[in-house]
């Protein structure tokens, strides 16, 4: 597998304090695993799926709202966390054991009734071929990511990334249920019960870990080495067009009662990374994002921008900051580099397929022609 941003040296605390501080007085709140984290939806989800409820992968008063621990060094060093994770069964030998957040499961034969409970694990099953027979929804979306409609079948709806239904799971006879720890361990043990079930620690910024784990499932951890090669590989030729001419790129993002700059330890934030395309000071942190407010939005300025919108864009301040006198100073609006893109790739995909989709966008806006 290629070299990841998570396997980089990760900051000491202290580092990542200063940052804090640094980042606090340039006016805006870093958001680390714990807090209320929104989901991002999305991704992030869900909420947010990135991990920040809401979660995004986790998310004021939102439609999605998780209180996750506080702990930038949890959040940190799950990468190193989920080195264990996983099988040493050989491909296509059943049963098989898996070791993942909760333990370990399992598998007596190759799962064909599978139920996934966040974006994330959505995008990766449908990566490797499968239809999922039960999904979860974010609550900005009640309806499939658009981008995975055609090839994810037509799988019933078993509630929300952070309201499960459990009888709707029960009765879709599933023989494999997959998710998260950050999202689901209190229904843990209840899952068990209905099928065997495997849970990352968390979505958003360990995705490619959580790909691999979750293909492992199936016996088709090769298949998703195979797919991860190819990101990588499309992302280092969107680096090698640029070359030494790398524009500083802001993900932002409008959600309900916040505005978030998303960091280093999140989705979006790896795949910049893989590029690489750097990022503003304010978002060099180890944390999944900085929050801003609407008087601090020239904090967001770089380069280019592009900005995402969670739910209906009427429940965020987004009409009220892209219409204001302050959004019309920032250097990428005046160049006309500040873009729209899609939040369910961009922020709560959680997956090589949403990856490559945001490679793609980041590839006709910075680089055409790699």
């Amino acid at each position: 597998m290629p070299t990841t941003p998570d396997d980089q040296a990760l900051l000491p605390r202290t580092a990542t304090r200063r940052r804090f501080l640094t980042a606090g007085i340039a006016g805006g709140a870093v958001l680390g695993l714990g807090g209320l984290l929104t989901a991002c939806g999305s991704s992030g989800g869900p909420g947010g799926s990135d991990g920040s409820a809401g979660s995004a992968p986790g998310g004021g008063s939102f439609p999605d709202q998780k209180s996750v621990k506080q702990g930038g060094d949890d959040y940190a060093t799950v990468i190193e966390k989920m080195k264990g994770f996983g099988t040493d069964a050989a491909p296509g030998v059943y049963p098989r054991t898996l070791k993942h957040a909760m333990g370990e499961t399992v598998i007596p034969a190759r799962p064909t009734r599978v139920v996934v409970l966040d974006t994330g694990e959505l995008d990766n099953v449908v990566a490797l071929g499968i239809q999922p027979v039960g999904v979860v929804h974010t609550d900005g979306s009640k309806s499939l990511p658009s981008y995975l409609k055609d090839k994810a079948g037509s799988p019933a709806a078993v509630g929300t990334i952070n309201s499960l239904n459990l009888e709707a799971i029960a009765a879709l006879k599933p023989d494999l249920i997959l998710g998260s720890q950050l999202r689901a361990q209190d229904q843990y043990a209840q899952l068990s019960k209905i099928a065997p079930t495997v849970f990352s620690l968390r979505p958003g910024y360990p995705w490619k870990q959580n790909f691999l784990l979750n293909a492992s499932a199936f016996g088709l951890e090769a298949e998703a080495r195979t797919q991860l090669d190819a990101y990588q590989a499309a992302a280092a030729a969107i680096g090698a067009k640029l070359g030494d001419k790398r524009p500083t790129i802001t993900p932002l993002r409008f959600m309900p009662g916040r505005t978030r700059l998303y960091a280093e330890l999140s989705f979006i934030g790896t795949i910049l990374t893989d590029v690489p395309l750097p990022q503003p000071g304010i978002e060099q942190v180890r944390e999944l994002a900085v929050e801003v407010s609407p008087e601090q939005i020239d904090k967001a300025d770089a380069d280019w921008i592009f900005y995402g919108v969670y739910g209906s864009p009427s429940s965020t301040n987004q009409d009220a900051v892209l219409g204001g006198a302050l959004w019309k100073t920032l250097g990428a609006v005046k160049s006309g580099q500040a873009r729209p893109v899609s939040d369910e790739t961009w922020f709560l995909g959680l997956g090589v397929m949403a990856a490559n989709a945001v490679l793609a966008d980041l590839k006709g806006f910075v680089a055409p022609g790699s």
